[in-house]
């Protein structure tokens, strides 16, 4: 009898149970057939399989002073942090970012395993020429960019990488440039060395360059222009020297130029047909001492010729034919000796001119007489020829201004910037 009601307790606990775990079960579903297809066991990755991504070590052999980040595996940030010297560089580092910092030297040793640098930037640093080991930058053969600006360099640092493309040496205490100092650059299309003590560079220095486009001597002592330039050369910057006369041939050999800056020098006069190229847009002759105007190029868009010793400006001089190939837009003549207003006569020899900067210009002792600059267009009865009244938006308005350069009668901004 007690066997017979445990029995029935157990199956009052259980049942419940049992019955619960059904409720809402859809009786009516049909059961599939069991697929015929073995049991696959998860796949599972063998840690040794190539995926093609790259394994590098950028946690374990990264500079402890530096920062190599997981996103950039082929840099290293090393600036602004106060070095002193320049820490090992790992052989895959490409970018070496050294900027603002202290450092008076570079040795071999930082940089016995670096032959995979593509750029180097130690500008902003305290370098100097006699610290520098010879052939440190010619390790990689893959260099293509180094930054040497704002230190202490007396020289330039010699051999460097024969691949390098831009250098630049900017704001240093260079005095001389040597023929050693960029043999076997064949690659380089930009050298910078404005901010220098250069005072001449001479022989065949630069000729060698073949491949240079972008030259930048501004802010030297030179006293003469660079000797033998290369025909590649596009841009040509020599603001701020001490240059008093241009080779009448000097740039008969450079017909690729685009941009020519020789403000500041102490040039004061140039041959008739001197700037006679074929791809010329700017000409920067600004505070000079240029008293004769000469023949400008169809290809020049804007001409620079503010605080210079003009008293007239002779349009047919600058531009002995009349056409529509002209593409000067720009005219910059303020702070001059000019005695009355330019020609209206520069309006049809340059048919694409926007504004004439008359600005301001020199007197003499006693000069107390006042140039008014009359406005442009003129009134009908003196216009050259008969024109629709349209045709008035085709000229820009030509007037003084005292102090800021000249604006449209509708007062838009003028395009002109000074560029220095």
């Amino acid at each position: 009898m007690d066997v017979l009601v445990q029995f029935l307790v157990v199956a009052l606990i259980f049942v419940p149970q049992g019955l619960c775990q059904y409720e809402g079960y859809d009786y009516d579903t049909d059961y599939e057939p069991e697929p015929d297809t073995p049991y696959q066991p998860p796949i599972h990755f063998h840690h040794t399989v190539d995926y093609n991504v790259p394994s590098v070590p950028y946690s374990t052999d990264c500079a402890r002073e530096c920062f190599c980040p997981p996103s950039s595996l082929f840099t290293m940030y090393c600036d602004n942090r106060k070095l002193k010297t320049i820490p090992q560089i790992p052989s895959r580092i490409q970018q070496l970012y050294l900027q603002h910092n202290e450092i008076e030297a570079v040795t071999m040793k930082s940089f016995i395993n670096a032959t995979s640098l593509r750029e180097i930037n130690l500008s902003y640093n305290k370098l100097k020429s006699s610290k520098i080991d010879t052939g440190v930058f010619a390790t990689s053969s893959h260099l293509h960019q180094i930054y040497l600006n704002n230190n202490d360099l007396e020289e330039i640092p010699s051999p460097i990488s024969t691949s390098v493309e831009r250098i630049f040496l900017g704001m240093n205490k260079i005095n001389k440039v040597r023929e050693q100092d960029l043999q076997g650059l064949v690659n380089v299309t930009m050298l910078d060395l404005c901010n220098n003590r250069i005072d001449n560079i001479k022989g065949k220095t630069l000729s060698k360059l073949t491949k240079l486009m972008q030259l930048n001597i501004c802010n030297n002592k030179l006293m003469s222009m660079p000797a033998s330039l290369p025909a590649s050369l596009m841009y040509l910057s020599l603001e701020n020297n001490s240059i008093a006369k241009i080779p009448d041939d000097y740039f008969a050999k450079l017909p690729n130029l685009i941009a020519i800056r020789m403000s500041h020098n102490k040039i004061d006069e140039v041959p008739l047909y001197m700037f006679n190229l074929p791809k010329l847009m700017e000409l920067n002759l600004g505070h000079n001492k240029l008293k004769r105007i000469f023949y400008v190029p169809r290809s020049l868009e804007h001409l620079y010729l503010q605080d210079n010793e003009f008293e007239t400006i002779n349009i047919t001089i600058m531009c002995p034919i009349m056409d529509q190939s002209h593409r000067l837009t720009y005219l910059r003549v303020d702070q001059n000796r000019l005695k009355g207003p330019v020609s209206t006569l520069a309006f049809l020899c340059f048919p694409h001119i926007q504004s004439i900067y008359y600005g301001e210009q020199k007197r003499s002792a006693g000069d107390s007489q006042v140039h008014l600059i009359p406005p442009y267009p003129l009134p009908d009865d003196t216009r050259y020829g008969d024109h629709d009244d349209d045709d008035d938006d085709d000229f820009p308005q030509y007037h003084r201004e005292e102090h800021a350069p000249i604006v449209e009668e509708e007062e838009d901004e003028d395009d002109f910037h000074d560029y220095y």
